[in-house]
């Protein structure tokens, strides 16, 4: 071997070794929504939302207490007849009392029978006629309350026909008519209620309708390339509605939250004025101020509705746009 040949031989060998080759590594991915998050238009929707979502859940919390409080007085009116006795002549209203009472208490289905006094009866007269009036000279009629026991039901057709053939002047009350009236406000108020939450969710459907043609509007060039690129309509529809779903869920939750809060704090102050004067008169009036876990829970449920209308109503809206583009 020629000394050429060991040197070049010996600085290959010291050499040092080709670099390898670089290896491929992915790339970082960026996600990015096709709707910007943070939107004036987006903030404005969200208020509409949290306005209609608390408009709706006072109505319904007031829905349940009105027919909570009719239910309650019907069964109360319910439970209770009463027996009117008027003045006739040359016969003693006294007697004729204790004999109405008399029958009363025989009849089958009968807990309690309670006669009013004179002082009784012109102390209920004073709202109108005033204190001090001399009842003697006029014809007001004695009041004889019936209760009638829990589960009973006793015959007062026969009742009325009894007290009608022993007892000149007298009539049997059953508050049949107040009842019927009772009712019929308590179905218009339901009604008028379910109209009123009608009228919300077309307000919040054309709110979202809206606030999603303008941010298609906006996001159109994006929207165009994404077409341009094989994304399919189905794609581009779902961003919309997942956007707009955390908008009406964000909405929802401040409106109905602060319903559900409205109505706590409610239900607290009616507890506080429990045996005044006017709490009594106004628990008289109104019933119970709390809507109860069924209402509380009426109005989670509404969040979540509007949320999935707000969802949906963004999705057709956004698949009938898309149509125009292409």
């Amino acid at each position: 071997m020629s000394t050429t040949d060991a040197t070049t031989k010996a600085g290959q060998q010291r050499e040092p070794d080709a670099p390898a080759a670089p290896s491929a590594q992915p790339l970082p991915r960026f996600e990015t929504s096709i709707v910007p998050r943070a939107t004036i238009s987006g903030r404005a929707l969200v208020a509409v939302v949290a306005i209609m979502t608390f408009l709706a859940s006072l109505t319904t919390g007031a829905v349940l207490l009105v027919c909570a409080a009719a239910n309650e007085w019907q069964a109360d009116v319910a439970r209770e007849v009463t027996i009117q006795i008027r003045p006739v002549a040359g016969q003693d209203m006294e007697i004729e009392v204790l004999k109405a009472v008399v029958i009363a208490r025989a009849s089958v289905g009968i807990a309690e029978v309670r006669p009013y006094s004179k002082e009784e009866t012109a102390h209920l007269l004073e709202p109108w006629l005033g204190s001090g009036v001399q009842l003697d000279d006029l014809p007001v009629p004695r009041l004889i309350v019936v209760r009638i026991a829990p589960g009973a039901a006793p015959d007062l057709a026969q009742l009325r026909q009894t007290l009608g053939e022993q007892i000149p002047g007298v009539s049997l009350d059953d508050h049949r008519s107040f009842v019927e009236r009772m009712r019929a406000m308590s179905r218009a108020v339901v009604a008028l209620g379910i109209g009123v939450l009608v009228l919300v969710f077309a307000a919040t459907v054309l709110s979202v309708a809206f606030a999603t043609r303008a941010a298609i509007a906006t996001n159109r060039p994006v929207i165009e390339v994404l077409h341009l690129i094989g994304a399919k309509d189905s794609f581009i529809a779902a961003h919309f509605q997942r956007h707009f779903l955390q908008l009406g869920l964000k909405g929802g939750l401040i409106g109905g939250g602060s319903a559900i809060a409205l109505f706590a704090l409610a239900g607290l102050a009616s507890r506080s004025f429990v045996g005044t004067a006017g709490g009594d008169q106004f628990a008289a009036l109104f019933g119970v101020s709390s809507i109860g876990v069924q209402g509380y829970l009426a109005v989670v449920a509404q969040v979540g509705l509007i949320a999935l209308v707000t969802a949906a109503t963004s999705r057709h809206t956004v698949k009938r746009t898309i149509e125009t583009i292409h």
